[in-house]
């Protein structure tokens, strides 16, 4: 597209040429044709004055054809550009969040059918651990608490987290007829959040699937001991 760009530049300053060249022959053919009769211009000379502007009116038309088939061109250019621009937008794999590949699932070149994944990536801005609470501990924990994590790789790096939920239902099916000892063995499943803040400043760090310890508090009065202060320092 730079060259047809570059090539239309060259015919409009070819046209622009071509138009002076018409100004001053008409204007020649003005003259001779104000002086012819008065006696002081012939004929034959206003024939040639004629004759120049046809030719200066023919080059200008050629170049202005140039000029607006090379503008046809560029404008052709743009929107193979354009289109191509399109398509490689729609072949563009895009995830729906920041994250880091951690599979890939297809190779280069390979044809795939429509919905067919392509990587597996990991969503580092929300890393959870799911934790399993009897009925005592589980109801007397509230979302949107203080937690922290301990994974198993850094035993004396607590992270600052959060409880996000509490799951309303129990992971076992109760019994028709419940006793207080059957109820007490009922399960809730508690999702506890690595803080985005911390995430983002161990965004490299981050990996799924480690083992470790989650920590709640069931007492909202309760402090942290001094093992599990260094997330956050409270």
């Amino acid at each position: 597209m730079q060259q047809s760009v570059h090539n239309v530049a060259s015919e409009q300053a070819v046209l622009e040429q071509q138009r002076t060249v018409l100004v001053l022959a008409a204007q020649e053919l003005k003259r001779a044709l104000f002086l012819f009769p008065k006696g002081f211009e012939t004929r034959q000379v206003v024939d040639q004055r004629q004759q120049a502007v046809n030719a200066a009116l023919a080059g200008f038309q050629s170049a202005q054809a140039k000029t607006d088939a090379g503008m046809s061109t560029v404008d052709a250019a743009r929107r193979t550009a354009g289109m191509a621009e399109v398509n490689i937008a729609d072949n563009t794999l895009v995830p729906p969040k920041d994250g880091r590949v951690q599979y890939r699932l297809a190779n280069v070149g390979q044809v795939l059918p429509a919905g067919c994944k392509v990587f597996t990536t990991l969503d580092t801005g929300y890393v959870y651990m799911d934790v399993y609470l009897p009925t005592g501990e589980a109801g007397r924990v509230a979302a949107d608490t203080e937690a922290r994590i301990v994974l198993g790789a850094w035993p004396t790096r607590p992270l600052s987290a959060r409880v996000m939920f509490v799951d309303p239902q129990n992971q076992f099916t109760p019994k028709a007829v419940e006793t207080k000892s059957e109820r007490d063995k009922l399960m809730f499943r508690v999702r506890v959040r690595i803080d985005a803040a911390t995430l983002r400043e161990n965004a490299d760090k981050v990996r799924s699937g480690l083992p470790g310890l989650a920590y709640v508090k069931t007492d909202q009065a309760a402090t942290w001991p001094l093992t599990l202060r260094a997330a956050s320092g409270g």
